[in-house]
């Protein structure tokens, strides 16, 4: 039953994401390895959206779902045809499905009505925890069945559990190895509710049935519900998928990621300026190795060489640094026009034109794309005085400042601007001359020319800006200057 002796045929696999709200990575991270043994063996990749707890349901989510994996590039291959090229399968449009499956494991004795009110549920569990013992169930309308007949006659409501078999649930995780409960552990899971709607337990067993669902990849936490799936499947007479339960994804305080855990949903990794192929990138190293030196993959190196059998079963962390390592590896490797086309959302200032003379400057200076506008700004807008900031900055007298602006403008007359190594050069001598530090003197550059003392490199920033404007940035904070200089 391994996952080696299954590689060769194609998967069918499925992402079910509830529309609880956005996803985060930890939904994603098991979407991916979905996806990619899906790509890897040549088989499908279904999206179905598990909306049947009508109660946690958050607006607007299931579009949030459907905009992260298409950024991703996590695109399925079927689905009702509404949308492009297809809708998800939505639970809540298949009711009468899942109700007919209830109808024939309550005929066969698989499952059973029961009438419990919420109130008696709860003296249930809180006897059961006083007693120090397991809170399940205790089968009262398992063993009243007259009673139960009789009360829905009247009309009472109901819903349907599952008769759990007696014996241990096994099964040969792909990632856990072989896995066992006892059955006597587990609860009769309500199968349908009052109101007619399935629980997750029904509706994913039968939809992954009919949906020919070859093999489950889920998060960990949901290894306890498949001994409940696993008797579904007997109590129907249906094959079983593999299951596959990948590790959880903890954060760097150790604790798991999860939307009530305030991890940050894929659309804000967007809005800042993440490659989608960097995240993908860092997903798939969160509890999977290539088993070679390799960090960096493109989303075809990932199918070439993800398996199954390489996820490590022990929790995952995510650290931000590393996806940042990663963010800018990915970004240097960008072609100049890939790059200023994935910066114009943020540029929005520059023609596409200046974007990407921009390319240069900003590749090796930004990690996310975002962080361009505020390296950007002061290019395309000249300096308002008086600056925010002194000027000219500490450690710097007034008439070195006013010296080194000078300075500048003469070796720009004799050409320096082209070659800004040699321009350092010749400033740096400069500057030794008069005892200042460079690094100290040049921000009265970063002053004069863009209005803060820090940027983008500065030398490369005169060169883009050109000899007319550089002069006439670097002028005008002479004359800010000389009245300084004037009264020394």
């Amino acid at each position: 039953m391994g996952e080696v002796q299954q590689a060769a045929a194609p998967w069918r696999v499925r992402f079910a994401p509830s529309p609880t709200g956005a996803l985060h990575l930890g939904a994603v991270r098991t979407a991916l390895f979905a996806w990619l043994m899906a790509r890897k063996t040549g088989g499908q990749f279904i999206l179905r959206i598990e909306d049947t707890d009508q109660g946690r349901h958050v607006e607007g989510s299931e579009k949030q779902i459907l905009d992260s994996l298409t950024w991703l590039g996590l695109l399925w291959d079927e689905g009702p045809e509404v949308g492009g090229p297809y809708g998800p399968y939505v639970q809540s449009e298949r009711l009468p499905i899942y109700q007919e499956q209830g109808r024939v494991l309550a005929a066969s004795g698989a499952a059973y009505f029961c009438i419990c009110s919420p109130e008696r549920l709860a003296a249930m569990r809180k006897a059961q925890q006083e007693q120090g013992k397991p809170t399940g169930y205790d089968r009262y309308c398992l063993h009243h069945t007259e009673e139960v007949a009789a009360a829905m006659e009247r009309g009472q409501s109901s819903v349907l559990r599952l008769r759990m078999p007696e014996g241990r649930s096994s099964w040969d995780d792909l990632i856990l190895g072989e896995t066992s409960f006892d059955n006597n552990m587990v609860d009769d899971q309500v199968l349908l509710k009052s109101d007619g709607f399935p629980t997750y337990h029904l509706a994913s067993v039968v939809d992954d049935h009919l949906m020919r669902i070859t093999h489950v990849i889920r998060s960990q936490e949901w290894t306890s519900s498949t001994p409940k799936q696993l008797a579904l499947y007997a109590a129907l007479g249906w094959e079983p998928p593999f299951f596959a339960h990948t590790p959880n994804v903890l954060g760097e305080d150790r604790k798991k990621m999860s939307k009530r855990h305030g991890a940050k949903d894929i659309l804000e990794y967007r809005a800042q300026g993440y490659l989608p192929g960097a995240l993908l990138n860092a997903m798939a190293l969160l509890g999977w190795a290539s088993g070679t030196a390799q960090e960096l993959f493109s989303r075809d190196e990932l199918v070439a060489m993800f398996s199954i059998e390489r996820v490590n079963r022990a929790p995952a962390i995510f650290d931000a640094k590393r996806l940042d390592s990663i963010q800018a590896a990915h970004l240097r490797q960008l072609p100049d026009g890939e790059l200023s086309e994935a910066l114009e959302p943020f540029l929005q200032g520059p023609s596409r034109t200046q974007i990407l003379s921009l390319v240069p400057l900003l590749r090796e200076r930004i990690v996310r794309l975002a962080d361009a506008a505020g390296l950007v700004a002061p290019l395309l807008e000249r300096p308002r005085w008086p600056l925010k900031e002194p000027f000219p900055p500490a450690k710097v007298l007034p008439g070195d400042a006013f010296g080194l602006l000078e300075r500048t403008i003469q070796r720009i007359d004799a050409g320096d601007l082209e070659n800004p190594v040699a321009l350092r050069e010749a400033l740096s001598e400069w500057a030794t001359t008069k005892g200042a530090k460079p690094r100290d003197i040049f921000r009265v550059l970063y002053l004069a020319l863009l209005g803060t003392a820090a940027g983008l490199p500065i030398f490369d920033v005169m060169k883009y800006l050109g000899a007319e404007e550089v002069r006439f940035r670097l002028e005008q904070g002479m004359r800010e200057l000389s009245m300084l200089v004037d009264e020394l």
